[in-house]
């Protein structure tokens, strides 16, 4: 399946139906009087936060959506039929932005989640509903109202528990495939993960998602590479598992390139609670390693955790997910604080 995470389409809510204008034709009723009914109301634009998707694709090659138009009124006092509701079902995650992708119109972050983003025009009324004591046969039907128009912006940040970042080949695709059942590609060159990947990690009868985000480079927050357009899906991570390539020479430095790309970010990156993993400790001579982990600890200062360990083998990658299932506890801990607080200040408003 291709993954697309964001995208640009066109929407357009039902028409209301035309009110009828109509008298009533019978045969020994000498004044019948207005029976026109009034036109139905146009559909609604609505989206569905769908669980089992995590891609955009299904509007690349369809970017047009319009909802069923509101039936016309008739004689008689019938009213015409509702017009369908156009039900656009999108991954959990999906923000919808306006036409300039500036501003965020909406946030689907609940599964089953729907929203009406528009709604349908009313209908027009038929010339009996103006019927009256001093205008007894009213001539007057209305139009529909049109319903609403707009191009958004559709794009995906995917929901994970923690994200996994690094400058390219870095070992972050060998972690995910040696932690889950993921199967991401690998390879010794870099950029060989060119769309973010997501693994399922269980550790004691608990389980959290892991996703594996394409490699950063210095300036990915200008646009440099391709980092900029995924580093929206670490801002949905509650903690964020860092790997250096402990075969570098200056793995401070390393460090520092991707914590700097992070800050000027923005959006509350650099302040996700982080654990540092030297990966690669196969590659590594024995007495290298506590050099370079002091190095990786003294940049990352005393909010971080350094842990050596190897994807590939293996070696130590039980202590990192200890690690980061324990961040994960605390970070689940405090939205759950954070939401008691919410729902007692919406109850106690006046």
């Amino acid at each position: 399946m291709q993954f697309l995470d964001q995208c640009k389409i066109y929407l357009k809510s039902g028409d209301g139906g035309r009110g009828a204008m109509s008298f009533r034709r019978e045969k020994f009723i000498e004044f019948g009087g207005p029976n026109g009914g009034d036109g139905g109301r146009g559909g609604d634009i609505v989206f569905a936060a769908a669980e089992n998707l995590n891609t955009l694709i299904d509007y690349r090659y369809r970017q047009h959506f319009r909802a069923q138009n509101g039936r016309p009124g008739a004689g008689r006092d019938r009213t015409g039929a509702h017009g369908e509701d156009l039900v656009l079902r999108v991954p959990v995650g999906t923000q919808i932005m306006d036409e300039d992708n500036q501003e965020v119109l909406a946030d689907l972050i609940r599964p089953g989640e729907r929203l009406v983003f528009m709604k349908g025009g009313d209908g027009g009324f038929g010339n009996a509903h103006y019927k009256s004591s001093t205008n007894r046969a009213p001539r007057r039907a209305d139009p529909g109202w049109p319903g609403r128009e707009a191009w958004v912006w559709l794009r995906l940040k995917l929901i994970a528990d923690a994200g996994l970042v690094g400058l390219p080949n870095a070992g972050k695709s060998t972690f995910l495939a040696a932690i889950s059942h993921a199967r991401p590609k690998i390879a010794d060159y870099p950029f060989t993960t060119l769309k973010p990947q997501l693994g399922v990690v269980r550790l004691h009868d608990e389980e959290f998602v892991l996703a594996d985000l394409p490699g950063l480079i210095e300036g990915a927050s200008e646009g440099a590479g391709i980092g900029t357009r995924f580093l929206g899906h670490v801002e949905r991570c509650a903690v964020i598992l860092h790997l250096v390539d402990g075969t570098l020479d200056d793995v401070a430095g390393a460090y520092r390139t991707i914590r700097d790309e992070l800050a000027f970010y923005g959006h509350g990156l650099a302040e996700k609670p982080e654990i540092v993993g030297l990966n690669k400790l196969d590659a590594i001579d024995p007495e290298a390693v506590s050099t370079k982990c002091r190095e990786l600890q003294h940049a990352a200062g005393l909010a971080a955790s350094v842990r050596p360990l190897s994807g590939a083998t293996s070696a130590g990658v039980p202590d990192v997910l200890e690690a980061l299932l324990v961040a994960l506890s605390r970070a689940r801990a405090g939205k759950d604080d954070d939401a008691v607080v919410e729902t007692e200040r919406l109850v106690h408003m006046p």
